[in-house]
């Protein structure tokens, strides 16, 4: 009795040896790249320009990239570089780039990628990661983009309110109501009054609500004449072999991202909410 007493005690204390010895830290995942590569694309959609976002963790590690349509394929790689370089010297590369320009040469020979677009991303004054911009109009705008990132990550999420007028304005065009903010859904107020093309989004979930109106609805199978339109999305002329079923008023659908589906027949105006949620 007297030996296990001792031995639990003795692992309590290497236990809090080991504690002692180890630091919490906090880190980058997923969820929140995303969330920093929604705010740079938002602030790339306002300033109608281009670019390619990487967001790694705070060891340089890659987590996302997304490359914004029109962008030149290399800025991949240089986005990556700016990135790793802010996370893992944890400042902006701008700062690195002006000591180079000063005269310091001698760290053109280190590994890292010295161009201004890198910002580090902070919480509670620790670096968790860092995010790299390249292809926008100029230097300055890649670091502008990279840095509303950061700010995106940074912010606490909003509460989204719409009007009734807004939203009637919305279906009366067929747009998007939320865009997201740097989430991974969107909300948009759809309208259709004939059908349309097939459709295949190879990383958004189509979560439909059917405000009004009555349509033919076309699920699975294969689309007929498949082409490329963007990054991650494919449509065609039509589906075969596909599931059928008329939807009408009140009911909900969910689409799985990478499911063909098509609106075959629309007789008259249909309007229906889509939910958007990027896997």
């Amino acid at each position: 009795m007297h030996c296990s007493r001792f031995l639990a005690a003795g692992l309590l204390i290497l236990s809090g040896v080991a504690r002692a010895q180890v630091t919490d830290k906090k880190t980058l995942n997923l969820e929140g790249a995303h969330r920093v590569i929604g705010g740079a694309v938002a602030e790339a959609h306002r300033r109608n320009t281009t670019g390619v976002i990487a967001v790694v963790d705070d060891g340089g590690n890659l987590i996302a990239v997304e490359r914004l349509d029109g962008t030149f394929a290399a800025g991949a790689l240089i986005s990556i570089g700016k990135a790793r370089t802010a996370a893992l010297f944890k400042k902006p590369t701008k700062a690195l780039e002006d000591v180079i320009n000063k005269g310091r040469t001698a760290m053109t020979t280190v590994d890292f990628t010295p161009l201004q677009g890198g910002v580090p991303i902070v919480v509670d004054g620790a670096v968790v990661g860092a995010v790299g911009v390249s292809g926008a109009s100029s230097a300055q705008e890649d670091e502008d983009l990279a840095a509303a990132g950061a700010a995106a990550f940074a912010a606490p999420a909003a509460v989204s309110y719409f009007r009734a007028p807004q939203v009637r304005e919305a279906f009366e065009k067929g747009s998007v109501l939320f865009d997201g903010q740097g989430r991974n859904y969107m909300v948009h107020a759809s309208r259709r009054a004939g059908a349309g093309q097939a459709e295949v989004h190879a990383k958004d979930a189509d979560i439909i609500y059917v405000l009004d109106g009555s349509a033919t609805f076309v699920t699975g199978g294969t689309v007929v004449e498949p082409k490329t339109t963007a990054p991650d999305e494919v449509r065609g002329s039509e589906i075969v072999h596909g599931e059928t079923r008329t939807i009408s008023k009140g009911d909900v659908l969910i689409v799985p991202a990478g499911t063909p589906h098509w609106f075959e027949t629309v007789p008259s105006v249909f309007t229906y909410y889509v939910v958007k949620v990027r896997s």
